[in-house]
């Protein structure tokens, strides 16, 4: 049966939890910390020649705008009742279908572990060779994996002030790179990307769901999140919150993707970032920016997630569990990614993960507001042998028909699994018998 925890350094726990450790500020950097992805920079890179530059902005304004209200809604249950996102898919999917959701939120977050991880200890191995002449990028890729793990094991109230202290570091970074980029780039970003007439159809429309693409996974388990959020934070403060932390990152790092690769063609942000900064303490300085901002981003989206999931599958610690995600980062071949060849490859990758986390967004929300009307008994959900026991298959064919939708419509994969996943979900809940334990409970 449940109870209820609160937890010392590195000791997460998927027990509801009494303690709030973050108050509205602490969130809103924490969440700005953590969303300065270098993937946000390679999707902007990958829009030169199908957007403009005020497109491209309207675009990510319309994405953060939607991840903003998503994140509020499908965070409320964990806001409310202080339960993980492992938990709140139990009345969804089951105890053991649970696994399902797991498994498609943790291989985006391993594979973005290690792709930016690599991005990181390409930044380090640059200052090295800048200041001291050491160039070995093996040594700074494992080395700062292994940095990151000891950082990631604190769990969050470790998260909290990297993320607390970084976001001015990061933020005023981002300033001053994107001025450098307008300074160093002016001409050809005029001729490229402002005087051009871009489209406002499909191809726009698909941008706003990249940017919301790179996000969408933490739009799933946002109740990991929002568990830690002040208890007096109501829905409006938290749409704001996220929107407003978001949003800075995502516009930074997104236009100057687009601006430096429609300049010239590069998409690599060390070189991009080598070559744009002429100052050696200055490009010191923004490769370190990169490096930090790899480990704010990694620590609370990447690790966090697949670690919970281990909890709550094998049952171990979160200490062991947060090693094992770093490992595993190691697998994912980030050098193959970064190429230049591979910004197409990360695009269709994002349209495709996209796919499977819509549907099971549409799922939980349509679970919690509609069919249970924001009330959850949580003895039930930490009982395994309960109603919530095995895999609710309406739950399951559900999510495989929003995943259809999503693929027959790539472009707008996420936008397109929406509808048919939540209305089968609820359409199924009410017809199939089997459904029904997981609905009277």
């Amino acid at each position: 049966m449940r109870h209820i925890e609160d937890k010392a350094i590195g000791e997460e726990s998927l027990a509801p939890q009494d303690t709030r450790i973050m108050d509205p500020w602490s969130y809103l950097f924490a969440w700005l910390g953590g969303c300065v992805s270098i993937g946000t920079f390679t999707v902007g890179s990958g829009l030169v020649g199908t957007l403009n530059l005020f497109q491209t902005f309207v675009a990510i304004a319309i994405g953060c705008t939607v991840i903003g209200i998503a994140l509020m809604i499908n965070g409320q249950a964990g806001h409310k009742y202080g339960i993980p996102f492992m938990v709140q898919a139990r009345s969804a999917f089951g105890f053991t279908g649970t696994r399902i959701p797991a498994l498609v939120r943790s291989v985006p977050a391993i594979v973005w572990f290690g792709f930016q991880s690599w991005i990181g200890a390409g930044a380090l191995n640059l200052v090295s060779a800048t200041l001291f002449g050491y160039d070995n990028m093996i040594v700074f890729f494992v080395g700062f994996q292994f940095l990151q793990i000891g950082l990631s094991v604190l769990g969050f109230h470790g998260i909290k002030w990297l993320e607390n202290i970084g976001s001015v570091f990061i933020i005023g970074s981002l300033i001053y790179m994107f001025f450098s980029v307008i300074n160093k780039y002016g001409e050809e970003i005029s001729a490229n990307l402002v005087n051009v007439e871009g489209t406002w159809g499909a191809p726009f429309w698909g941008a706003t769901m990249l940017f919301l693409g790179v996000y969408s996974t933490m739009m799933l388990n946002v109740s990991d999140y929002s568990r830690e959020l002040r208890r007096d934070v109501g829905p409006v403060r938290q749409v704001v919150i996220y929107a407003n932390s978001i949003l800075p990152a995502t516009l930074f790092m997104g236009l100057i993707g687009l601006m430096v690769s429609g300049a010239t063609g590069e998409v690599d942000p060390i070189k991009v970032f080598s070559s744009a900064v002429d100052n050696k303490l200055l490009l010191v300085i923004t490769l370190l920016f990169i490096a930090f901002a790899q480990v704010t981003t990694n620590i609370l989206n990447n690790v966090v997630p697949p670690a919970y999931a281990l909890m709550d599958v094998f049952n171990i610690r979160f200490k062991t569990s947060a090693v094992i995600v770093g490992l595993l980062a190691f697998a994912t071949f980030p050098w193959e990614l970064v190429k230049d060849e591979s910004a197409a490859g990360l695009n269709l990758f994002i349209q495709t993960y996209s796919a499977f986390l819509g549907p099971i967004f549409a799922i939980l929300v349509v679970d919690y507001f509609v069919l249970r009307k924001q009330t959850l008994d949580l003895d039930k959900l930490y009982d395994a042998e309960g109603p919530y026991k095995g895999v609710n298959w309406a739950a399951v064919i559900a999510m495989a028909l929003g995943v259809a939708a999503a693929l027959t419509f790539s472009g707008v994969s996420w936008y397109a699994s929406l509808l048919p996943a939540g209305i089968s979900y609820y359409l199924l809940m009410q017809l199939m018998p089997g459904a029904r334990r997981f609905l009277d409970s």
